[in-house]
């Protein structure tokens, strides 16, 4: 069902997970990504939509699709116009990505997703598997969009990255060293491909989200009590000290206040 009218495009923020059997639409449908992956058939073509990327399912194509729980995306419902009438798969910038992740965390969206699949909010099932929350001036953004996707270079098919595999590994051994070769190793790639791809994916080099998850575990740690220097070798830093410096550089804070926080 077309949300917008006859002549304009309309987009909303959705949710997916799980399978789902091939369909097909009345109108032209737009998906780009902001969080995780979807596997798609369409009218019998495998195709995919993650973080980096957008695709143009035209109208009257049937297409099923796969997304593990917590997979975000911007879908835009478009009538059928030029620029809608062929299956393709576009490059998003990381600005436009940027942009469109505030839009999706504003007052009329539904938040940052935390990859869990519970419900967002703003957030009302639309189906089985289906969640989609209302986007702030909807139809400007998909204004917006739709100028993307008509001058944005086509991207060919890839093989997904391992992110759970990768995240799984690294934090079960964040005391150990993890440069970006041994990263790249556990996903096949060289660590030049593989550095190109994460920050297309993520936004951040590999060793920024690396320094995310050590100070993530750590800030857990202290926050139930255990010794700043236990903290810091368990989560990958040589000294206590060391450990200090970076969180208060990065998050602004230190032990005392992690536990005054949880007191």
């Amino acid at each position: 069902m077309l949300h917008g009218t006859d002549a304009f495009p309309y987009c909303t923020i959705r949710r997916y997970g799980g399978e789902h059997a091939a369909h097909a639409h009345d109108h032209a449908q737009v998906l780009v990504g902001l969080e995780g992956r979807m596997e798609l058939e369409v009218d019998g073509r495998p195709a995919f939509v993650d973080a980096t990327c957008g695709i143009v399912i035209p109208a009257g194509a049937r297409h099923g699709y796969l997304a593990l729980p917590g997979a975000r995306f911007c879908v835009v419902d478009a009538p059928p116009q030029p620029g809608t009438d062929r299956l393709r798969r576009f490059a998003v910038p990381p600005g436009a990505r940027r942009q469109l992740g505030r839009l999706a965390a504003g007052p009329h969206g539904e938040g940052e997703g935390d990859g869990s699949g519970g419900v967002g909010r703003g957030e009302m099932q639309a189906g089985p598997g289906m969640w989609t929350a209302p986007i702030a001036h909807g139809v400007q953004v998909a204004a917006q969009l739709q100028a993307l996707w008509a001058q944005a270079p086509r991207i060919l098919a890839r093989r997904a990255l391992p992110l759970e595999r990768l995240q799984q590994a690294v934090e079960a051994a964040l005391h150990e060293p993890w440069p970006t070769a041994r990263m790249a190793a556990l996903c096949h790639l060289s660590p030049q491909r593989f550095h190109a791809r994460w920050l297309e994916l993520a936004g951040a080099t590999p060793q920024a989200w690396l320094r995310g998850l050590r100070l993530d575990a750590a800030e857990r740690r202290i926050a139930r009590g255990q010794r700043l220097e236990d903290a810091a070798l368990a989560c990958g830093y040589g000294t206590a000290s060391a450990l200090a410096t970076a969180l208060r550089r990065e998050r602004g804070t230190g032990a005392r206040g992690l536990r005054r926080a949880v007191e």
